[in-house]
């Protein structure tokens, strides 16, 4: 299978409470007409980036039974969904994201802590 643009994330699994940013562009100019360099906006504190993928959520502790041995034991693990969304904008710390590069593309995964705020376009 040859990965496009279309199903090359599809391939990624994002595990537990984290999410797969990809940053937004940024604004080339201040709200006063100044230009900035690309690298000022990328040292800032705070990002802002779309969501690509999320994890799970958070995994909810199995209760532990007094099970046979002769029983068949299927543990089905059960998590607590995250708050954030795919396609969701987040704005993050960057200081609790890590950089990863996948297929020469920069994207960020960002613990659900880490983020800030959200932004849905449907209601909530």
């Amino acid at each position: 299978m040859q990965l496009t643009s279309d199903n090359k994330l599809k391939k990624l699994i994002v595990v537990g409470d984290r999410v797969l940013i990809r940053l937004k562009k940024p604004n080339a100019k201040t709200g006063s007409g100044l230009y900035l360099p690309p690298g000022v906006q990328e040292k800032e504190k705070v990002q802002q980036g779309y969501i690509i993928k999320a994890g799970p959520g958070y995994p909810i502790p199995v209760a532990t039974d007094d099970h046979e041995p002769w029983m068949d034991s299927e543990e089905k693990v059960k998590y607590v969904p995250l708050q954030a969304k795919e396609g969701d904008l987040a704005i993050f710390l960057l200081s609790g994201a890590h950089e990863v590069i996948y297929e020469g593309e920069k994207y960020f995964i960002v613990s659900q802590a880490a983020i800030l705020m959200l932004e849905r376009e449907q209601d909530l």
